[in-house]
């Protein structure tokens, strides 16, 4: 199974560089349209649009759109839960009368969960007791295959940066970590919003952060020429080693 993350894309429409973030996801979906061999799925793990504003959205969906595999989204600190489900609902994985945007994708030799992070009001994440029982109902439902978890926040400390840790406190990132222990069958987490790479674990299961792909907010040190090309990430699986990742630079 491949799948492409991209993450914080962070579409506005009144800002000077509104453009250039239009630009950037419109050259990432065309590079993992590109791809030989395609993607099984693309993820987009949050921080869609910067204001949570419903115009935004649309040019979102516009984009998404002309994706050739399927699209599934996670919400960002910076995404609104009512305006993104009302965006993609009609994609028909987000159930309409869920407070959280949670949900799985089975369709695949690997489990695909995507889980709620946001804290509203605040840039970090939460994952209260509900979350925590709502991701145990998600893993147990079936039993057999292996898991990929998709959140927003990084559920383990990003070593570079002004903040180490990406969660309110550090109960919910306890009891956001033992959850997803809880089956033995969740085999990587990949997750965004601190706008660089990153890698990490959740107790032995590899943890990874892709860049954003609005050039203009990516994080870390970059030459020249490479300042204005996205970058997102390639995850491979392989049921004997698991996932392989790469990242990709996308052609200027």
């Amino acid at each position: 199974m491949i799948i492409a993350q991209i993450s914080d894309t962070h579409l506005v429409l009144d800002t000077p560089d509104a453009d250039q973030r239009i630009r950037d996801f419109a050259l990432a979906v065309a590079d993992i349209n590109a791809l030989d061999p395609a993607p099984d799925v693309i993820v987009h793990t949050g921080d869609i649009v910067h204001n949570g504003r419903q115009d935004e959205y649309v040019c979102a969906v516009a984009t998404l759109a002309k994706a050739r595999a399927p699209v599934y989204v996670l919400g960002g600190n910076r995404d609104d839960r009512a305006n993104l489900r009302a965006a993609f609902s009609p994609c028909g994985y987000l159930a309409p009368d869920s407070g959280f945007i949670d949900y799985t994708v089975d369709a695949y030799p690997v489990r695909l969960i995507a889980l709620d992070t946001l804290s509203p009001g605040s840039n970090k994440g939460d994952f209260c007791p509900e979350r925590v029982r709502r991701l145990l109902d998600l893993i147990d439902t079936e039993t057999t295959k292996p898991i990929a978890v998709f959140t927003h926040h990084p559920p383990f400390e990003v070593l570079v940066g002004p903040d180490r840790l990406h969660f309110e406190t550090t109960e919910m990132v306890a009891r956001l970590r033992q959850a997803l222990q809880h089956s033995g069958r969740v085999v990587a987490v990949f997750s965004g919003h601190v706008h660089r790479a990153a890698e990490g674990h959740v107790g032995s299961i590899p943890a990874t952060v892709v860049q954003c792909i609005a050039t203009t907010l990516r994080k870390g040190e970059y030459p020249p020429h490479m300042r204005t090309r996205p970058v997102y990430q390639v995850h491979r699986f392989d049921p004997v080693w698991g996932f392989a990742s790469e990242t990709r630079i996308v052609d200027a």
